[in-house]
């Protein structure tokens, strides 16, 4: 594999990347795949890389964080044919339903042109029918909604899979080590090592590394204890286990536990655990269609009434507001109900008097 590699690259083989990007794309994840073969052509004795930037209608197209790319349109036949072709999708693009796109997707399967779909721009090959079956990963904020929509689909939390026909991204700096496992395929492993070293990336992390760490923030700092009863919860939003129950699993006292919660998170453990299930629930009505009643239900809330007016406190809006993470009127998103804004909504409380 790497003599072949040497081969193509001693010809002058040259690899057309096409980024078809789907309106409030996220610009970090972008930049995280173009910046490898940038830095290619620039440690190559010759261009290795060339790329486009196409979507739908030729245009300027907004990224969430404000800044536009000029765009072709993908089927702009003056363009050269793309050997890769990457999908990148951020805030609503769940809700795609672009036919035109979708069709020239399918052309390109046939034609065996290896596609990316970054984000959430998995749903475009979902909905074209190009990933059924498959082992596939989004941003982990969006994977419940994901795999609630398209159950066929094996929905795994990783930084990104390299399955075919369909290579799946995280997004964020995951794209950056999706291209670089693509650049040592193509390349040669030095020469993607030496990209590694000039933008300062070790370790390389293989695909099936995890997107996150502890959700309460922190890392090193967290107890063992407290990563254990985060991952037991986080499996169990659906029929959320009772703290003495978490607490005989885990092997460690209630009070131990409660005391660690609060020393290494801010919040109790009961506290943490409906954060979890509303930011689950949060998902869900903005990405499927399911009802209000049966997104309580998934999430562990015996009371309707409940669940309505926990989900107001921790966001703002009352859940039939909340159809749309980014409605269309709001300039910017926001994410409201993490553990950052739980303990600082905690801290601006008054305390009562004793």
């Amino acid at each position: 594999m790497v003599e072949a590699a040497r081969a193509g690259a001693a010809a002058g083989e040259v690899t057309r990347v096409s980024f078809v990007l789907i309106p409030r794309f996220n610009m970090m994840t972008l930049t995280m795949l173009m910046e490898p073969m940038r830095i290619a052509n620039y440690l190559a004795p010759h261009k290795l890389y060339e790329w486009d930037f196409r979507a739908t209608v030729a245009g300027q197209v907004q990224a969430s964080n404000g800044l536009t790319v000029v765009c072709h349109s993908v089927d702009d036949e003056a363009l050269p044919k793309p050997d890769i072709i990457a999908v990148c999708g951020s805030w609503g693009a769940e809700h795609l339903n672009d036919q035109r796109l979708f069709r020239w997707l399918r052309k390109n399967a046939r034609a065996q042109v290896q596609m990316i779909a970054v984000e959430i721009g998995i749903y475009a090959f979902a909905k074209a029918g190009l990933v059924a079956d498959q082992k596939v990963t989004t941003h982990w904020s969006m994977m419940a909604g994901l795999a609630e929509a398209y159950p066929d689909l094996e929905v795994v939390e990783q930084l990104y899979s390299v399955e075919k026909p369909v290579m799946t991204c995280a997004g964020g700096t995951a794209g950056l080590d999706l291209m670089l496992h693509i650049v040592g395929r193509k390349n040669g492993d030095q020469l993607a090592a030496e990209i590694a070293n000039q933008v300062m990336h070790h370790p390389r992390r293989p695909p099936e590394s995890l997107q996150r760490h502890a959700s309460g923030g922190k890392h090193d700092d967290v107890h063992q204890d407290v990563r254990a009863a985060m991952t037991l919860l986080e499996g169990r939003i659906e029929d959320p286990t009772p703290v003495p129950r978490v607490c005989l699993e885990l092997g460690v006292s209630q009070r131990k536990l409660e005391r660690l919660f609060k020393r290494d998170i801010g919040c109790t453990i009961v506290q943490y655990s409906k954060l979890l299930r509303l930011q689950y629930a949060r998902v869900l009505l903005s990405s499927t269609r399911m009802s209000i009643r049966e997104v309580s239900a998934a999430c562990g809330f015996n009371s309707m009434s409940y669940f309505s007016q926990s989900f107001l406190q921790a966001f703002g809006k009352k859940p039939s507001e909340y159809r749309q993470a980014w409605p269309e009127a709001d300039a910017a998103p926001s994410w409201l109900g993490t553990v950052y804004a739980f303990l600082q909504t905690a801290r601006k409380k008054p305390r009562k008097r004793a």
